[in-house]
């Protein structure tokens, strides 16, 4: 029970060093909004005929994007606590070991779920309706963070291996940019190059995004739902043993 009092009180430590760092606290909040109305109003019309007919294409997809950049700020946050010495003195404290992670993932989940809620407000004064219930709008929001905290530990492995908090950021918004925007979450997939277009069915930000956009406008979404929930599965998986035994090796180095 003390652990888990532990990891809430450092996930609120997270929380609160936003405020600290106004770039973070942009990208949070300006820059998932400007993507939103970026897209619409510049590619809407090319794409849907009309920017009002895009928006419940468009929505899920930037929520989708948006939760896959947020999760870099994991990786940066662990860096930066790694190589200002704050893990060290964490080791000192009668706290568990893995409660610092917890804290930071956890910590992110609440961010996660902050900027899904800005978006959808936006999208709603922006002319977006809800065609399915609540409850599919829910499980949306849930299925997103679930992926969320699994995509998480490969930002935590990029946090621990990186030399700095600015080679985190690099890395991350390097890898992801092709494999977001190589994606159905802003496009449909027909549109694009047969060659291409396997690739595209495959990648789970599309499977997310089209799980997402079934569940916000109806549609099948179980399939597409279930091999996200795979997807998260498989990454954490891999990505966790691997991010857990690079932090001890890297505390242990000193």
């Amino acid at each position: 029970m003390s652990g888990l009092q532990q990891t809430l009180t450092l996930a609120w430590r997270s929380l609160v060093q936003v405020r600290r760092n106004p770039w973070e606290l942009g990208d949070y909040s300006i820059q998932p909004i400007l993507f939103l109305v970026l897209f619409l109003y510049v590619f809407g019309g090319a794409i849907a005929g009309s920017p009002d007919d895009y928006l419940a294409f468009v929505l899920p997809g930037v929520i989708v994007m948006n939760m896959l950049f947020v999760t870099v700020y994991v990786g940066h946050g662990l860096n930066t606590d790694l190589t200002k010495g704050v893990f060290d003195r964490f080791r000192a404290l009668p706290i568990p070991r893995w409660a610092p992670l917890a804290g930071r993932i956890l910590a992110d989940v609440v961010k996660q779920a902050l900027c899904i809620a800005l978006l959808l407000v936006v999208g709603y004064l922006l002319g977006f309706r809800l065609a399915t219930s609540v409850v599919h709008l829910l499980g949306m929001i849930l299925l997103v963070l679930v992926f969320a905290v699994a995509f998480s530990w490969v930002m935590v492995l990029v946090g621990v291996m990186a030399r700095d908090p600015e080679h985190v950021q690099l890395f991350g918004f390097t890898a992801l940019f092709p494999v977001t925007f190589v994606s159905s979450a802003f496009v449909p997939v027909e549109t694009m190059p047969e060659w291409l277009q396997g690739f595209v069915y495959a990648n789970p930000v599309s499977l997310l995004a089209d799980a997402a956009r079934a569940l916000m406008n109806g549609g099948p979404a179980a399939a597409p739902a279930s091999w996200s929930l795979l997807w998260a599965l498989g990454i954490a998986l891999v990505f966790a043993p691997l991010s857990v035994y690079a932090l001890n090796r890297r505390l242990a180095r000193g």
